[in-house]
């Protein structure tokens, strides 16, 4: 546990972390409640796959943007604000639930709006965990204590949606997600952070592309995140249509699905903050991404809860440590002036996938079934590990030299 919390010893870090996890648990439920409503309203597959590429579009249009900016902006301020503004989409969506006057359109569209916010804010909150923390060093661990922040959030808001839908409906989830961001307010006015010097100049946009493309460790992680992007994560905006037409459930039976894949991502946060250093992870994610991808080829099979439960978990587990294995290897190598830039390339690649994943993966769900889609994209990604897995001594030739210069790995 010493280990897991080294970066709790921030008291910046603290307060950050305190706010955030009411909104990120917030946060879910609403996701969780406005997927269950379209679904319930309407029995589109297909609408379900459009509220995941709207909410999920604006990442890959905004966020190389949005790294750029935030190598120039205050972090803070930006931060401050863009927790506000989201607090007022989710205050939005409740009133227009509460009053009953919510359509399907209200969703997508106000899920869009949360998808633009969410664009800025991620690149720009991986850069400002470097103001949060006051030894580098704490940086890995600080990113894997985030993670597991989130994925307590995600444990705990299906379950509550769940359970909030069934008692009462989908526009108190809404409610309790504008409320959330109190918390989050609170926690920013008492954060004193000294902001890190922005670089002395500002290269276009194309520089950062060209720095991730020409790095070979950067462009092979990227391109394993991007694909787990467009064919795995679209299992969760078709939740609903497979809790439903698959296994013949509820809300209720929905939240517990969310919450096991929230298990396995929590288990794997745990495991990434107990490492001492980012030594080895090069094995891990490719090991992690595999497991991902064949869980998911056989989930939509197994037509029963308790034995979909634990794949959801190795789901969690498996994208989450990919994904936070590919946050702290990039952190780790890439240059400070061109840390917000690439970071908001790692935002793309993954979550800038996600809607067309969504999009393609809900169109294809209504002519094939969801079964046959899940395998699909569970095998692709899967294959996609082990190119990975062939490539680790290529990456770790170029990757060793970083880690010999920041005293990582004694020097061959």
């Amino acid at each position: 546990m010493a280990s897991i919390a080294r970066a709790l010893r921030h008291r910046n870090f603290r307060l950050f972390l305190s706010g955030q996890l009411f909104a990120l648990i917030g946060y879910w439920m609403q996701s969780v409640a406005q997927g269950w409503l379209l679904y319930r309203v309407t029995g589109s597959a297909t609408l379900l796959g459009l509220l995941g590429f709207a909410s999920s579009l604006p990442v890959i249009v905004i966020a190389p943007l949005a790294g750029l900016w935030s190598d120039r902006w205050n972090r803070h301020r930006a931060m401050f604000t863009v927790q506000i503004l989201e607090m007022v989409q989710a205050s939005l969506l409740a009133a227009l639930a509460l009053a009953g006057l919510l359509e399907p359109w209200h969703v997508i569209a106000l899920a869009m709006m949360l998808g633009l916010l969410v664009a800025i804010e991620l690149p720009l909150r991986h850069a400002y965990l470097l103001e949060l923390i006051d030894d580098r060093k704490d940086l890995p661990n600080a990113i894997a204590v985030t993670s597991l922040m989130a994925n307590c959030g995600r444990l705990v808001g299906p379950t509550l949606a769940g359970l909030a839908i069934g008692w009462f409906s989908e526009a108190y989830c809404f409610l309790i997600n504008a409320l959330s961001f109190v918390a989050v307010i609170v926690s920013f006015t008492m954060i004193r952070v000294t902001p890190q010097p922005g670089a002395a100049s500002h290269p276009p946009v194309i520089e950062g592309l060209r720095y991730a493309w020409r790095s070979v460790p950067i462009r092979l992680l990227l391109m394993l995140l991007m694909l787990m992007g467009l064919l795995a994560s679209p299992y969760a905006s078709l939740m609903p249509a497979l809790v439903r037409s698959v296994f013949h459930g509820d809300s209720e039976q929905m939240g517990y699905f969310m919450a096991a894949s929230g298990l396995g991502g929590v288990l794997g946060t745990l495991y990434l903050a107990a490492r001492s250093n980012v030594r080895g992870l090069l094995r891990v994610l490719a090991m992690a991404s595999f497991s991902a991808g064949a869980a998911l080829a056989v989930l939509a099979w197994s037509h029963t809860m308790w034995f979909a439960l634990p794949l959801l978990a190795v789901i969690g587990f498996g994208m989450l440590v990919t994904n936070v294995a590919v946050n702290m290897i990039l952190q780790t190598i890439v240059d400070d002036d061109k840390r917000g830039r690439v970071m908001s390339l790692y935002t793309a690649a993954f979550l800038g996938m996600a809607p067309f994943g969504s999009l393609m993966a809900g169109a294809v769900a209504d002519r094939i079934g969801i079964a046959a889609t899940l395998t699909t994209g569970g095998v692709c990604c899967a294959l996609a590990a082990v190119y990975t897995y062939s490539q680790r001594r290529v990456l770790r030739a170029h990757i060793r030299p970083i880690y010999e210069r920041l005293g990582i790995v004694a020097k061959s």
